[in-house]
């Protein structure tokens, strides 16, 4: 996979993950929504007014000076605790329909929105239940951007086996004095590590590398 930039990328993954998760979302029970997620203190509805919330500031350009920070997250969802969730799925639609142009349009600073929404759709299912959450048709398309956003975090360089598909993924940046970390696992696992997101029941080898340096949001 390469460093460089795809400004078409992010919005490739939005609209995959769009046509594969709306359906879920519409044909979901009022009780699917309430369950707990592997976000600290987000319910799925929580989840999804986030993310609909902030591809609505991407689409409008409405940007302020905590944008995207914890207490801006906060009261994004909270402005939106009297909608239905049909109001909440509609808005989510609206953005992941609408945000790519204006991603790609943005020169990269943005392009971790689109990767962090479908970190969230994979979330969702979590919570749900639903077997291998973090794979799907959007996953190619995410390791497309795990690529550059590793290398704009500098984090420690590591060569991915991935023993799905076959693939050798470089991320990261080199550092001086160290060798790069190797991976073996699957494109979904990787996702997980470098997300921060649970990995309890996945099966890989880490070697040169510390989990939390992987981090690639904060």
């Amino acid at each position: 996979m390469a460093d460089e930039r795809d400004p078409e990328l992010p919005g490739l993954l939005l609209r995959t993950e769009r046509d594969a998760l709306l359906p879920l979302l519409r044909s979901a029970a009022d009780g699917d929504f309430e369950l707990r997620t592997a976000c600290p203190g987000w319910t799925v509805r929580d989840v999804l007014a986030h993310c609909g919330s902030v591809l609505s500031r991407v689409v409008e350009s409405r940007f302020g000076p905590d944008v995207f920070g914890p207490e801006s997250n906060e009261r994004d969802i909270a402005e939106r605790a009297d909608w239905t969730h049909t109001q909440v799925v509609d808005e989510l639609e609206r953005g992941m329909t609408g945000a790519g142009p204006v991603i790609a349009a943005a020169g990269g600073v943005l392009d971790a929105v689109a990767l962090g929404e479908w970190v969230h759709a994979g979330d969702v299912r979590a919570a749900w239940g639903i077997p291998d959450a973090y794979e799907g048709p959007g996953l190619p398309h995410a390791l497309g951007l795990l690529v550059p956003r590793a290398l704009r975090r500098k984090v420690p360089q590591l060569v991915a086996e991935l023993t799905d598909s076959g693939q050798k993924v470089v991320i990261g940046a080199e550092q001086e004095g160290r060798s790069p970390g190797r991976y073996r696992g699957d494109g979904a696992t990787l996702i997980r590590l470098c997300s921060g997101r649970p990995l309890v029941g996945t099966r890989y080898e880490l070697e040169g590398v510390r989990e939390h340096e992987l981090s690639l949001f904060d």
